[in-house]
């Protein structure tokens, strides 16, 4: 099975086509897990946002906590997330059964959260499985359960899809499992 390795203290993607912008994310690896914080500048749909993120996980890449804070012309968003990291949810404090099940965080305005799923089920080739997420719109930072799947195709290519949103793209990874180039979305620029 491949793996891989440690990750960069820092990373940034350039947003491209679906939207414009930017977002730079560092990381703590620590004894009881990850640590990551987390800001994206950007203009989806004509509507400029700012998203700014704290996510923790386990050891084991499960997502224990997630606080994300939003501004739009809408005005100031704020939601928190928190599971028990065998799939029970809440959501601002209250119980999410809608979310049962779910390991991962995914957050829209972001291309770093996808690389929760790839490192944690560590996929054979040839081989895909389901990977719902709690998912974190940004426009708003409403909560919704998103069904998505990811196989991996060679080392470092995983074929992603959302059925529900009728996408599906190949998304390309570094050796230490983040984001390469997500396309329609972002490219890694460090």
């Amino acid at each position: 099975m491949e793996s891989f390795g440690r990750l960069p203290a820092a990373a940034a993607w350039r947003h491209e086509a679906s939207r414009e912008g930017f977002e730079v994310v560092h990381f703590e690896t620590r004894d009881d897990g990850i640590a990551i914080e987390g800001h994206c500048a950007l203009v989806m749909e004509g509507v400029p946002l700012a998203v700014r993120y704290a996510i923790e996980l386990d050891p084991a890449w499960r997502t224990r906590r997630a606080h994300v804070r939003g501004r739009s012309p809408a005005g100031g968003h704020e939601t928190l997330l928190v599971t028990d990291g065998a799939g029970c949810w809440s959501v601002d404090g209250a119980a999410a059964p809608r979310l049962d099940g779910i390991l991962d965080v995914d957050l829209e305005a972001s291309a770093m959260t996808n690389a929760f799923p790839v490192r944690r089920m560590r996929l054979e080739r040839g081989v895909g499985t389901a990977a719902p997420a709690a998912w974190v719109r940004a426009h708003d930072l409403s909560v919704e359960r998103l069904e998505q799947t990811y196989a991996r195709v060679d080392g470092r290519r995983f074929d992603y899809a959302a059925p529900e949103l009728g996408f599906g793209v190949r998304l390309e990874y570094d050796d230490s499992g983040l984001v390469l180039r997500y396309p329609e979305i972002a490219v890694r620029s460090l």
